[in-house]
């Protein structure tokens, strides 16, 4: 069977789960999130660490750019700071795809949340004594993000192994929807508890979350390669086959190309402060600030919240396709609203448009690959992620400068419905992908 046309269902393992069986969802739950999977005790604890986990994370990535701005009082530091987190991520997100398809992924994430933890440990010492070394919280953001490259892949790798192949969906539903919630509630809980408790304190609470964490993935089944899986090393030759994989595979290719052009024609964040500035002055640069950045993910965590609504759908490349679209529009609509409350509203929108895409993207991943693959299907995912909102900055900004905030947005908005639609309409392998 061609993958690039249909999927391949997860392997069985001695990791499977029996989970009780359920009649049909009637009424409002009917619209409500799915949680399948969460009746599964082995998905449940994954996604119980995700839990504490995101809000955590989000702790340590506000402190560290405001404590090098209280340092140095530069944004350019900031800035530097960020990238110089970024190559130790990409590096170690492709290396720990590899890693993940040749050993127990369980043992991987033990390794990287310890080392995410200790690291969160140093965090807090640094600031504690008052060290003030921009040098030292450079090196200790550059070895977090090489343990998170690491631990990312293993960690989405490992959810096909726990539930079946028509729960993907519903599955990658529960763990994005706490992920966009901690991108809301990290930074506001952030926010309110600096003046009160200080910035060593923030590391701290981050280091006791992942601890909890740790606990939780202690309890995971062994996840080691399936029975008849070929012994392999963890090297670059194993990289370049992941990517030789995905040009092999047209379905993994669209999904991966699908993401790219939403996000680099279509984040427009950049422009966030020129727009709150300018555009939306009137209502209060601070107000409008926080509210553009903060309407996609709250857009994204109420498409979390009612996805019932589309989870159970086998057709997952017209969902994709029809997500980065809505997406798209949406984008373009904010570019050409004059007021705050609409610009906000088309943002959610297209939060809700991204949860959508995050949702089957993801499922496509873990369905269409085989188990021995998917570490380095991930490991790419998260480098696709990390990496196209980055490279929107910059073009979003130049375009911005050279046209104007709005003509910016609007364009690139309506620049991913073309690609997206040339996309889908010149390779028939994303429509016809189903479950």
């Amino acid at each position: 069977m061609d993958t690039s046309e249909s999927s391949t269902a997860p392997e069985a393992g001695p990791d499977d789960d029996p989970a009780p069986e359920v009649g049909p969802r009637r009424g409002w739950r009917r619209w409500g999130m799915d949680t399948r999977p969460l009746r599964r005790p082995a998905y449940r604890r994954l996604w119980s660490s995700t839990i504490v986990t995101a809000v955590g994370s989000q702790l340590t990535a506000v402190a560290v750019p405001k404590q090098i701005y209280d340092i140095t009082g530069s944004s350019a530091w900031v800035g530097y700071a960020s990238l110089a987190g970024l190559l130790p991520m990409v590096v170690f997100a492709l290396w720990g795809g590899a890693i993940a398809d040749t050993m127990d992924r369980r043992r991987l994430l033990l390794i990287t949340n310890t080392g995410i933890a200790v690291t969160s440990v140093l965090f807090w010492i640094q600031a504690a004594t008052g060290l003030d070394s921009v040098g030292v919280l450079v090196v200790l953001l550059a070895v977090q993000q090489a343990f998170f490259g690491l631990n990312a892949p293993a960690r989405n790798a490992s959810i096909a192994r726990l539930v079946p192949a028509d729960e993907l969906a519903a599955a990658n539903a529960l763990g994005s929807t706490v992920m966009q919630t901690g991108l809301v509630a990290g930074p506001l809980l952030a926010g309110a508890l600096i003046p009160l408790i200080g910035l060593p304190e923030l590391y701290l609470i981050d280091a006791f979350a992942l601890c909890v964490a740790l606990w939780a993935v202690v309890r995971l089944p062994a996840l080691p390669p399936l029975a008849g899986a070929v012994a392999r090393r963890a090297g670059l030759r194993e990289i370049v086959e992941g990517f030789r994989y995905i040009a092999r595979h047209k379905v993994l290719l669209l999904s991966f190309l699908a993401d790219v052009i939403a996000m680099v024609f279509g984040m427009p964040r950049a422009l966030f402060p020129q727009l709150a500035a300018e555009t939306y002055a009137s209502y209060g640069e601070g107000l409008a600030y926080g509210l553009l950045f903060a309407a996609i993910p709250v857009g994204a965590v109420l498409g979390g919240l009612f996805s019932g609504t589309f989870a159970r759908a086998r057709r997952h490349g017209w969902m994709v396709i029809w997500a980065v679209v809505a997406w798209g529009a949406a984008i373009a609509a904010f570019g050409l609203s004059d007021g705050l409350w609409w610009a906000v509203v088309f943002l959610a929108v297209a939060g809700v448009a991204d949860m959508v895409s995050m949702v089957f993207r993801g499922a496509i991943l873990l369905s269409a690959a085989t188990d021995e693959m998917r570490g380095r299907m991930q490991g790419v995912f998260t480098v696709v992620v990390a990496g196209g909102p980055r490279l929107a900055d910059v073009l979003h900004g130049t375009a911005g400068a050279t046209f104007g905030p709005r003509a910016a947005v609007a364009g690139g908005g309506l620049l991913v419905i073309a690609l997206m639609l040339g996309l889908a309409a010149t390779v028939p392998a994303l429509r016809r992908y189903r479950i």
